[in-house]
This record gives C-alpha cells, structure tokens and sequence, in this order.
C-alpha cells in the first residue's frame, strides 16, 4: 500500500515517524508513548505502530525498566555520516588542534541547528581541571545556543530576519550565575558580539564554565560555525580570558574561514 500523503503531497507516514524522532534531545533522553500521542496529536495505537517500526529498524530502543523509549545507533550512525562528510570538519580539525596544544585548552567547533549548537568536533585537553567543565560533551552533542559562546559566535551574524524567527523560539531559562534570560538583553549581547568579534560566556551554562568563541565564514561569507577555547572560572578570569585569547581564537577562525574559501580582510 502506497504512503498516506500529506497537504503538501509529502509522505505523511514518514512526517510523522519524524516529527517522533526529532522530539528527543539531550534534556529529554527517554520519552514514553502516551508522551509522545499526546504531542503529535496521534491516537496511541497509531503512536504505538509507529515506534514499534521505528525500534524495529533500529531508530529507536525501548528502556527495560521504565519502557519509554531512546533513540537508538541507527540515529547515531546518520548523525556521524553527516557530520564527517561536512568539508568543514575535515578543513578545522588540525587548526583546532594546534590551538588546544599551544594554549593546553580544550576547543571545540559547532553549527547552529535551530536555537541549538551541535557540536562538530572536539579537541580534548587532559589539563587537571578540565573535565569539571566537560558536560559530558561530545561530538554530536547539543545545547542550547543563547546560553554559550558559540551560538553567540553565531546568531550575532545571522541575517536580522532569521535571528527574528529563532529568537522567540528560545526558552531563557537561567542554567547558570550568569545566564541570559531576557530577550531584549540578547539582542543587547549580539550587539556586542558584533562589535567586539568575538563572543565570551561567563557561566551563563554552568557554574565554572567561561569560553571565548568566534564565528568561521563559508566561502560566500556566510557564519556556518563558531569555535571556541573552554576554561575553568578558576584559571583564568573574564578579562584575562579576552585579553589573552582573543587573539589566538580570531586567528583561528580566520584561518578555517580560508581554508574554506572565504577571502578574509587582512588583520
């Protein structure tokens, strides 16, 4: 039997196996049917039929204990084909690389997706410290933009009309001392971050985190990423932070920003 079309003459069937997919993330890890019926408007029996087949093909598993469901390797293994086909991985991973070795940070490189940073690649640094500020991150790792230096990088070079669709999209929970959670003191803060070249987060995600990022450039000029330097609050503090590695951080942009094409004006 073929698939149930949408309006659009799109496969309802596959709309709805992923709007079920896309409705887990790192703050909600394991959901349950009736969760998910509810949601989506289904029925639960129709709910049901559908990650039923979806945990059969490997996309979903279903917790032993609490019976709610995760997503499975299936999902994961999309998600590291996707990421290591970017040229952008390949292009910034050995820059990241040297920056983490000359200053012994780690550093990492993100895309924005949504209101959300995905993080891309990670340079790991076993500096006495730095695993107090890790989160458990991890390439495909995901947090909320507004509240780190790399959505900052980011969202303060996105065309006004895009930053207008994500931004009330955005829940400004405070998740740390420093947290942003106006609208209007955002908007103040890319404003700044444009100003400045570079965005600083001083525990806005979590207590003891700071890091410095900047935004990296598409051959056409565009901001498709943002990388950053991580420190702990007692290394380093937010003057020194900017002071001695804006520097190192803005270079490094600039130079992924070539290696992807994008003619930078000389410094």
């Amino acid at each position: 039997m073929a698939a149930a079309k949408g309006s659009t003459g799109t496969s309802q069937s596959l709309e709805r196996g992923l709007a079920i997919l896309s409705s887990f993330d790192s703050d909600r890890p394991l959901i349950g049917v009736s969760e998910l019926s509810r949601e989506l408007d289904l029925s639960r029996s129709t709910t049901h039929r559908y990650i039923a087949t979806l945990a059969q093909l490997g996309y979903l598993q279903q917790d032993p204990q609490s019976k709610r469901y995760r997503l499975g390797p299936k999902v994961l293994d999309l998600g590291f084909s996707a990421i290591n086909s970017m040229d952008l991985r390949e292009v910034a991973a050995p820059h990241l690389r040297l920056l983490s070795d000359e200053t012994g940070f780690t550093v990492n490189l993100a895309i924005l997706d949504g209101a959300d940073v995905v993080y891309i690649e990670r340079c790991r640094t076993a500096r006495p410290g730095q695993r107090d500020i890790d989160l458990n991150l991890h390439v495909g790792a995901r947090l909320p933009a507004y509240c780190t230096a790399m959505g900052k990088a980011i969202l303060a070079f996105v065309p006004e009309e895009r930053l207008d669709e994500i931004i009330p999209k955005i829940d400004f929970v405070l998740r740390g001392p420093n947290t942003i959670t106006s609208a209007t003191a955002f908007r103040k803060e890319l404003a700044h971050v444009r100003e400045a070249g570079v965005a600083v987060n001083d525990e806005e995600r979590a207590y003891g985190l700071r890091s410095i990022a900047a935004p990296v450039n598409s051959q056409s000029g565009e901001v498709v990423a943002a990388l950053n330097l991580a420190v702990h609050r007692t290394m380093v503090s937010p003057d020194e932070l900017i002071a001695r590695f804006a520097p190192v951080v803005l270079k490094t942009a600039r130079d992924i920003s070539l290696g992807m094409g994008h003619r930078v004006a000389p410094a």
